[in-house]
């Protein structure tokens, strides 16, 4: 038994605050990690440190058989299924669950009682407690911004900060998430997004939003509480809506909404007027066919 606690300690299979019992078990007396929570994951110091990452510093991890940094800190209670990776300096806390094929990036946080789907990437990110990422989901990657400039040449614009995703959110199948350029993009509290849904740069969402699917908001748009956006709605960037808006399915916001209630249309107006328009339209349609 000397000697397998002994062999532990040598593997170097260890997280801040883990120390090995008697029966060579880990365990955490402290879930705490002494690392920063983020790095930019295309700087050049990470990339640096990336290229001085070993293969053999991967491990099984025993609870589900995916593979594991040794420098990640992982909550024993975790479960890491076969197939998946966990990053450098990554952080599982208790009762997350990690499912095949999933990619947690390096410094990346994940909350506790947090579930994630099969094939999931995170990077530059951290994910808040209790929450669902399903299948395909796609959080921290660079967002879409581009300087031109006099002859017509696109240069890509910095993306160095984060996406920070609240507690006891949902998030559909093969949504994206983009991380941040001046401004971390941010997902809200008990906010719910539905499947095939594009989150971009700097955006920021409420709490107890509800996102269906299809939507696509643009760069740097801020979204208030207890927002509703019916399937395929869109949102222009660096529009502001305020809390408690709900938009009709296939609308698109291309200025600000002050003022709380229904809207819907292109561009989206009060949902009343937008009706009577839609009335008006219909009864000159059939004016028209009538000559």
């Amino acid at each position: 038994m000397a000697l397998l606690i002994r062999n532990l300690k040598l593997s170097g299979i260890s997280c801040p605050g883990m120390h090995i019992n008697r029966l060579g078990f880990r365990s955490l007396s402290t879930f705490r990690s002494p690392h920063p929570l983020f790095r930019s994951f295309g700087s050049a110091t990470a990339e640096a440190e990336d290229g001085m990452v070993d293969h053999q510093d991967f491990r099984k991890w025993s609870n589900g058989g995916g593979l594991f940094h040794k420098s990640a800190c992982i909550d024993p209670t975790a479960l890491v299924e076969v197939g998946a990776v966990i990053h450098p300096r990554a952080t599982l806390a208790a009762n997350v669950h990690v499912g095949s094929g999933a990619v947690v990036g390096p410094s990346v946080t994940v909350g506790h009682s947090t579930r994630l789907g099969y094939n999931v990437a995170l990077s530059n990110c951290s994910i808040g407690d209790g929450c669902a990422i399903h299948n395909g989901v796609c959080v921290g990657q660079d967002g879409f911004g581009f300087f031109v400039d006099e002859l017509g040449n696109m240069t890509k614009k910095p993306q160095t900060l984060h996406a920070r995703i609240g507690n006891h959110v949902e998030i559909g199948a093969n949504t994206c998430i983009d991380r941040g350029s001046w401004r971390d993009t941010t997902i809200g509290d008990y906010t719910k997004i539905d499947n095939l849904v594009q989150i971009a740069h700097n955006v920021v969402v409420g709490k107890n939003c509800i996102l269906c699917g299809q939507v696509g908001i643009a760069g740097s748009a801020t979204i208030g509480d207890y927002v509703t956006f019916g399937g395929r709605v869109a949102v222009c960037d660096h529009v502001s809506i305020v809390s408690k808006v709900r938009l009709a399915a296939n609308s698109c916001v291309t200025k600000d909404i002050s003022i709380p209630g229904d809207y819907g249309g292109f561009p989206a107006i009060p949902v009343q007027l937008w009706r009577r328009q839609i009335a008006a339209q219909r009864l000159n349609c059939k004016h028209a066919k009538s000559y």
